[in-house]
């Protein structure tokens, strides 16, 4: 699979684990393609922090609109019913536990749960931004992600990295797989395509305990 695929394939499980009324919050990079593969008949309301609910799908091109982005400056639509807030009530609702699940990105999860998604080594980043609130404030926390970064594990034992949030992550999802944060470790439920999971094993740092129900993601 090329890079667009497997965010692809990541962002359709994804769309999986979300049900009819819930309010989701979306990160920035591949977890905003969630909003793109939503089933119909599923009614997700999709909530920006810098200050929106009712995201709808991506504009085609040439039909943006300059006066409607989401908190990483993207492009998106509005659905019907959708309205528009401060910052003030925006992370009221993330604070007051009102988002029923949050999908972000990360560099580093670990088996412990702890989520490092803001600072890149060598690089200036202008701070966390709402991460911090939102897997606090979430009542599940999603991490979308590709497996590895440049052939290097992701899913670490221990994250080296200054953490956004400890304990917080409770599914981590990649292109190799589905992994579930429990109180005994990091369980693999679901194999993605074409891997096994001594290849998952391989590709992880962190110790996997594997599902007695183990099987292929679906999307």
């Amino acid at each position: 699979m090329d890079k667009n695929q497997i965010k692809e394939l990541i962002a359709k499980r994804v769309a999986k684990e979300l049900h009819d009324g819930d309010v989701v919050n979306l990160g920035i990079g591949l977890p905003t393609l969630v909003a793109n593969f939503i089933p119909d008949e599923i009614d997700v309301t999709f909530q920006s922090e810098n200050g929106f609910v009712g995201l709808g799908p991506s504009p085609k091109e040439g039909e943006e609109d300059k006066d409607v982005s989401n908190a990483g400056g993207q492009y998106v639509t509005i659905k019907k019913g959708g309205a528009t807030f401060d910052s003030g009530v925006s992370f009221g609702i993330i604070r007051g536990g009102h988002v029923d699940a949050t999908v972000l990105g990360a560099l580093q999860v670990d088996g412990e749960g702890n989520l490092a998604n803001w600072m890149i080594p060598g690089k200036m980043v202008p701070g966390m931004g709402g991460a911090m609130d939102l897997v606090v404030g979430a009542k599940k926390v999603i991490v979308a992600m590709t497996h590895t970064a440049k052939g290097s594990p992701k899913i670490l034992k221990e994250c080296s990295l200054p953490l956004t949030a400890a304990g917080q992550v409770n599914l981590i999802i990649t292109e190799m797989g589905v992994i579930e944060v429990t109180d005994k470790g990091l369980v693999l439920k679901e194999l993605g395509p074409e891997v096994t999971v001594e290849d998952v094993k391989a590709a992880t740092e962190a110790e996997l305990i594997i599902s007695d129900d183990l099987k292929t993601m679906e999307v």
